[in-house]
């Protein structure tokens, strides 16, 4: 599992595992806990494709990743929220886009991979609302987190939350208009590749798939 993903995957993964790995020397407990939740939480999609058998690009593994680890450690441990002004929009852009994907993919199997039988329109707005919804769960995890454990995720709170949800629209406005783009046979940089990659990867899920 490890050496199958891309080497930037695998060093993030080790430099979390050595941090961790410093903070319990340390004793460095709140340190340390984030550091292994993070870990595990980017390593759960390699897990969960195992169990469900899917082969997943590792383009993707990489992108979550990078944003888990963007999100709860740069984000969070470096103060980069706060350092980068940019940064949250970064990340709830970018996770917002690939949510999108991964909403039209999910809808695309329903249809087991008919592009023809599948309304663009009708699988885009599917992929729309499913990485909105992702993003106001994520909202009221922040929110849990801030109540529960006394951290600081919402920032200038209510502000802080709409404009993280405007933010998401926009992405999951990508993310959608990406799959909308790939059912028209249309080509928009990498994202529509990483479509055709997972549908390739994964023929018995898309059994009327026809290139």
């Amino acid at each position: 599992m490890f050496k199958s993903q891309a080497l930037l995957t695998r060093v993030v993964w080790g430099l979390l595992l050595l941090f961790a790995s410093y903070a319990l020397l340390r004793w460095r407990l709140s340190l340390a806990f984030v550091a292994l939740a993070t870990l595990a939480l980017s390593m759960a999609p390699v897990y969960v494709a195992r169990w469900a058998k899917i082969e997943v690009p590792r383009a993707f593994i990489a992108a979550t990743t990078l944003f888990v680890g963007g999100t709860l450690f740069a984000g969070e441990v470096l103060d980069l929220y706060n350092r980068i002004w940019w940064w949250d929009i970064a990340m709830h852009g970018g996770s917002a886009v690939g949510f999108g994907l991964i909403g039209f993919v999910l809808v695309f199997m329903m249809f087991q991979g008919d592009r023809f039988a599948a309304p663009p329109i009708a699988v885009a707005f599917f992929a729309f609302c499913f990485a909105l919804a992702i993003g106001a769960l994520w909202e009221v995890f922040e929110f849990s987190m801030d109540q529960i454990f006394g951290t600081n995720m919402q920032k200038s709170g209510l502000v802080d939350t709409m404009g993280d949800l405007l933010v998401d629209i926009g992405g999951a406005l990508i993310g959608a208009a990406t799959g909308f783009a790939w059912l028209k046979e249309h080509k928009i940089g990498g994202m529509t590749g990483l479509i055709t990659a997972f549908v390739n990867r994964n023929p018995r899920l898309f059994g009327r798939f026809r290139k």
